[in-house]
């Protein structure tokens, strides 16, 4: 299983310019800010059970011992949770939490309709808000790595810092909102969903494992712009329903786009590039395929050429 990121070292104040006024909010959405993500054992789970069973029995304990062993750690548990601090969000961390909800249920409409015209079924990913680091079925995630998608877990990541830090760090023209720019980090997420949905992240992953890392890296690049491309399709969709793009939106976007293309990044940090490195593509990819997707909303276009994933 990969981590799927947005691929760009990101702090911006938030007002929405999307037509977004009476959209429903994703429920699919875990919100684990403010909680402990370290590895302490936890008595509901199995492993956590057999654990202090282990530890009883090997300290000479008997049946009795295991079962106040128990007891005391779920007491303990109890006690830490409800003594714990708790993280008191600002105004604008409300805001973006808001906002990347109505976002993600967007996407919920546009993919279930685009896929049932298509005799298919979309089943919702679930969005996880957290704060600095989070445990996924991928792995140990990190704020460092920007939004990313674990298909492991069927999941998307985000620490809402990422889009306070994106016109700062990304030296973004637009002096306006940037809602735009947010909504296609997240959609670009999701689109890592619909290539697992349809099959085409198992496929990359297994032909990656089969490759030297020159060629592995092009095919990451593949389907990290096919995620853009998706992204421009459903913002297609996303308008063609609700009417929730302004002027200046797309070239928000776009904007965006070109700040995280591999060789921008990489000439931005040593002044060179290696596009033998790349990852996600270069600017002009990305730029491309998001137009593209957002022009024509042909999602059955792929960066991929036919057969390139067959075994």
């Amino acid at each position: 299983m990969f981590f799927h990121n947005f691929a760009v070292e990101t702090k911006l104040s938030h007002t929405q310019k999307m037509k977004l006024n009476g959209r429903r909010k994703s429920t699919n959405v875990e919100d684990v800010r403010g909680m402990s993500t370290g590895t302490k054992v936890g008595v509901g789970g199995i492993g956590g059970i057999i654990l202090i069973g282990l530890l009883t029995f090997l300290n000479g304990g008997g049946l009795a011992d295991f079962v106040s062993n128990v007891v005391n750690q779920q007491l303990q548990g109890q006690l830490e949770e409800s003594t714990g601090e708790k993280h008191t969000f600002t105004e604008e961390e409300q805001q973006l939490a808001d906002f990347s909800k109505q976002i993600l249920a967007g996407t919920e409409d546009v993919w279930t309709e685009q896929f049932k015209q298509h005799g298919l079924q979309y089943t919702y990913p679930t969005m996880v808000l957290y704060i600095g680091s989070v445990n996924t079925a991928c792995g140990q995630g990190s704020a460092q790595m920007g939004p990313f998608y674990c298909s492991g877990d069927q999941k998307l990541y985000l620490d809402l810092d990422f889009f306070v830090s994106m016109r700062k760090d990304l030296g973004l023209q637009s002096k306006g909102d940037l809602d735009f720019a947010y909504a296609y980090v997240i959609a670009h997420e999701v689109g890592h969903h619909v290539e697992y949905l349809r099959g085409i992240l198992s496929k990359s992953h297994a032909k990656m494992d089969q490759v030297s890392k020159i060629e592995a890296n092009k095919l990451s690049v593949k389907l990290e712009l096919l995620a853009d491309y998706y992204a421009g399709c459903w913002a297609h969709y996303d308008n063609e329903k609700y009417s929730s793009l302004s002027d200046g939106d797309i070239e928000e976007a776009i904007d965006c786009a070109e700040k995280i293309g591999d060789n921008y990044l990489q000439e931005k940090a040593r002044g060179y590039s290696q596009p033998e490195t790349f990852t996600h593509g270069t600017s002009q990819q990305r730029i491309y395929w998001l137009k593209k997707g957002l022009e024509t909303g042909d999602w059955n276009t792929t960066t991929f050429a036919p057969g390139e994933l067959d075994e």
